[in-house]
């Protein structure tokens, strides 16, 4: 499959290609253009007219373009989804519920982004000036922006960037995760068949160490959104220059579970929450801190459950789980599950791994200094660790470099509101667990998690300017 760079569907300059693999059985899915610099640089000399052609097009016939967009993408859900699921790994069910989100997305970031209001000033409160004066506020697009997206949710976070720079009147250079190029070229085709102006969008497809640097670094940039691990984006927030960044990062979500928790409710959250997608997910159950006085009886509930979760083939109807995104990466993560093992925990099931397949597992007894515990897993285990008290078990939560999300389960309300009001974390949940999204809520972690907001309504706002204008009438 070829790349696109400003409406032309083209191989790299110097035409290397590269396959992209199904993780799951190794087989060849397609091939695409392995991007270089000079691409890059003419994706973003194509953008600059993108831009202006943007912001020069009114709100309602961008409108009209993003719906075209989101009919289209309605009805290549299945082909879409068939591609998430080849190229990751993820179960076919799972990849057609991420597929059939797609327009949804498309659509509220058309509605948001002809939504753009401004504000009057009350410059007369200023003593001495301002009476013949008046003030308002106009937001504008930024102009060009870049988005870099990994590879757990190929479509959704190409389009919680992409879908909104657009709808907000901007143009956009994508770089996809090199593991997934094939789902964002194809939404990609969307909106290109959906009569987009053809520099308004560009998909380079290619290695992020060759292809990121120029692309953030690039003075015309006048915007860098980005999801991937904490180093990369440090390094960004280093080299990027004066431009406005939104970077969601790493994450080790903690669940606190009190006395007065429905332990079934807790029990069937943590089990979808922790292995949705392999627990490749930033905002899926990582730590799960228990109060020792049910602990046993939350293990006795959840374990079943995980052990219930069907492995195998992806392209299966009753598969719940299948291979992580490589074997490099099962490998890791079966690696920091043995250490948490011979640390002292016990893994009461699941943990064994076969290629890029890991079975779901739970660890006990975990440490909450350990590895397992503290750095980010992306893999399908969830480690429990116990604690005596409430006041205890949020210091452990917020013990952490992190802050995606968090979840809480308890029948108390002031129980909800002490962990509202104290635990450190961008996104919290009341009786469920982090992994839970609404395409329209704001999105973003605090501390090492990153900076900025997504969500359809805040990523118009990230991705636009605001101007203050003041008109001056005759001095009374």
């Amino acid at each position: 499959m070829e790349m696109l760079v400003a409406g032309n569907w083209r191989g790299a300059s110097d035409g290397r290609l590269e396959e992209v693999r199904s993780p799951f059985d190794g087989r060849t899915i397609d091939t695409v253009p392995v991007a270089t610099v000079k691409d890059a640089q003419d994706a973003l000399d194509r953008a600059e007219i993108g831009a202006h052609l943007q912001r020069t097009t009114p709100a309602h016939a961008r409108v009209d373009i993003l719906l075209r967009a989101a009919a289209l993408a309605d009805e290549r859900a299945e082909d879409i989804a068939q591609t998430i699921s080849a190229e990751t790994g993820k179960p076919i069910t799972e990849a057609r519920g991420e597929a059939s989100r797609s327009g949804n997305i498309i659509r509220l970031a058309a509605y948001e982004g002809s939504q753009l209001y401004g504000s009057t000033l009350p410059l007369d409160a200023n003593a001495g000036t301002g009476l013949d004066k008046v003030g308002f506020t106009l937001r504008q697009p930024v102009g060009i922006v870049v988005a870099i997206t990994p590879f757990n949710y190929p479509a959704l976070l190409v389009l919680h960037k992409i879908a909104p720079a657009l709808a907000a009147g901007n143009a956009v250079v994508l770089k996809p995760a090199r593991a997934t190029p094939l789902t964002a070229l194809k939404l990609a085709q969307c909106f290109v068949d959906a009569g987009l102006p053809a520099e308004a969008l560009s998909v380079l497809t290619g290695p992020g160490s060759s292809l990121g640097d120029v692309l953030v670094t690039d003075p015309r940039v006048r915007k860098v959104s980005f999801t991937g691990s904490t180093g990369t984006g440090t390094r960004i927030s280093n080299i990027a220059g004066v431009k406005k960044l939104s970077l969601e990062l790493g994450a080790s979500c903690p669940v606190i579970i009190l006395p007065d928790a429905d332990l079934e409710l807790a029990s069937t959250a943590v089990a979808a929450g922790g292995f949705i997608n392999a627990g490749q997910v930033c905002i899926s159950v990582q730590r799960v801190i228990v109060d020792r006085r049910i602990e046993a009886d939350f293990l006795d509930a959840l374990v079943p459950k995980v052990e219930a979760i069907s492995v195998g083939n992806p392209k299966e109807e009753d598969t719940r789980l299948g291979s992580l995104i490589s074997e490099e990466e099962a490998a890791r993560v079966h690696a920091s599950i043995t250490e948490a093992r011979h640390s002292g925990a016990r893994v009461l099931t699941g943990g064994d791994r076969d290629g890029a397949v890991v079975t779901p597992a739970v660890v006990s007894g975990v440490d909450p200094r350990s590895n397992l515990s503290r750095n980010e897993l992306f893999g399908p285990a969830v480690a429990v660790s116990s604690a005596p008290d409430m006041e205890s078990a949020i210091a452990l939560a917020n013990d952490n470099e992190h802050g995606l999300g968090a979840g809480i389960f308890t029948s108390d309300v002031a129980n909800t509101v002490q962990a509202m009001r104290q635990i450190d974390a961008g996104n919290i949940h009341i009786n469920w667990t982090p992994l839970w999204r609404a395409d329209l809520m704001p999105y973003g972690g605090l501390k090492g998690s990153g900076i900025g907001k997504e969500g359809v309504r805040s990523a118009v706002q990230e991705m636009t300017e605001e101007k203050t204008i003041v008109l001056h009438g005759r001095t009374w």
